[in-house]
């Protein structure tokens, strides 16, 4: 059986208050394209199917678009939630789609009950564990402790208890979204939301021991725990800590033994993403950036003092900056300024003090007048400022 592992499509998202709808429409036309090269029979999405638990009317549209089109491939299709989707929304009508080869398994009464499928070897039996959230399930499933271990650890008990019902030979395919650790250290991402209950969130690898592969959702960028255990990260970057990362999908064999083979197979990248720092004139002018110029940009200024205009300027060389920070090389840094008693301190001096503070040198005359002029026109009394000099 050829089975193509994704996970965390997150439909809806945009990247920086760019619109990135369209881009994964694309990564879908490519999904159905490796479905028919490479003549695959399963495809697995291991959670976090939208972004948000009430998706954009454009983002259900687009999930329901994809749904249709593998349910007509060759390929059978499982689905699991992931703790940024509805449950309840994601699972409505999963009954009836399974009788389209269109498996939706949200529900953790449901992590016992496999999806059955067959190949010249016999059977696989395919487990789509929902994303578990340990405070829903503790109670109902009398777990020991409070953690996503212990919630995780209970549904693999229910996994392992069917599957030694099954007939002798029987494969098994686990999907799981989840925060999974093994030897190696794995970095997370920005673009990830923060699933620790009592600040733990780590669940380790012999969790699912005995699984002849286990297709992980929730981390974005791709990692190999052990040769079963993997996670395909999200097809797109999502943030710009994925600026490294690359994004694809898995492709697993399995054969009568179970895993026989696993390939990464890499999407495509709508934009490149570069990280770029140095002072405004040297991002300019210095020829080596121009390998950046269409790349999505995060740019650090290392100015002294905050340069005029600074994200109008970048966007004329790079048009798709999207972000802009600064760390002075003086080492002034911007910070919050020091809190101090206001009372009496006319609104001019308290904006020109901060503006000083935050910028590490006074506001020039030009500056100043504006922010008088705009503390004015915010002040019930116009009289009020007009003895500041």
């Amino acid at each position: 059986m050829r089975i193509l592992h994704t996970s965390d499509w997150h439909l809806g998202r945009s990247f920086h208050r760019e619109g990135m709808l369209g881009f994964q429409a694309a990564y879908v036309d490519h999904l159905l394209e490796v479905i028919e090269r490479e003549r695959v029979d399963l495809v697995v999405v291991a959670g976090d199917i939208y972004d948000r638990a009430l998706p954009p009317v454009d983002a259900v549209r687009l999930a329901n678009e994809t749904f249709t089109r593998i349910a007509r491939s060759r390929a059978k299709l499982v689905v699991t939630s992931g703790n940024h989707d509805s449950a309840h929304r994601l699972g409505f009508g999963a009954e009836m789609m399974d009788a389209a080869g269109v498996f939706v398994r949200t529900s953790a009464l449901s992590v016992g009950a496999p999806v059955l499928l067959d190949d010249e070897h016999g059977p696989v039996a395919v487990y789509g564990l929902p994303y578990l959230e340990p405070d829903l399930v503790r109670e109902p499933w009398a777990l020991a402790g409070r953690s996503h271990e212990a919630a995780l650890a209970e549904a693999m008990r229910r996994v392992r208890a069917d599957l030694a019902g099954q007939p002798r030979g029987t494969r098994s395919v686990v999907m799981a979204h989840a925060f999974v650790a093994g030897t190696r250290p794995v970095e997370p991402s920005d673009s990830e939301r923060d699933i620790s209950v009592g600040g733990v969130s780590i669940v380790p690898t012999d969790v699912f021991d005995g699984i002849d592969y286990v297709a992980l959702g929730h981390l974005h960028g791709q990692h190999t725990l052990t040769e079963a255990i993997r996670y395909s990260g999200s097809p797109l970057a999502y943030s710009f800590s994925e600026t490294g990362h690359r994004k694809g999908t898995w492709l697993v064999d399995l054969d009568a033994s179970g895993l026989a083979h696993a390939e990464f197979v890499e999407a495509p990248v709508p934009r490149a993403l570069a990280r770029i720092s140095g002072d405004i004139e040297h991002l300019l002018s210095d020829r080596t950036f121009g390998v950046h110029e269409q790349s999505w940009v995060h740019a650090t200024l290392t100015d002294d003092a905050r340069p005029a205009r600074a994200m109008e300027r970048l966007q004329k060389r790079f048009p798709h900056t999207l972000v802009l920070s600064f760390e002075p090389a003086g080492g002034h840094a911007a910070r919050l300024p020091s809190a101090r008693p206001a009372a009496g301190k006319p609104d001019h001096a308290i904006a020109v003090d901060f503006l000083r503070e935050m910028r590490g040198r006074p506001a020039s005359a030009e500056e100043s007048a504006l922010l008088r002029d705009a503390c004015d026109s915010c002040s019930p009394d116009h009289d009020l400022d007009t003895a500041v000099g």
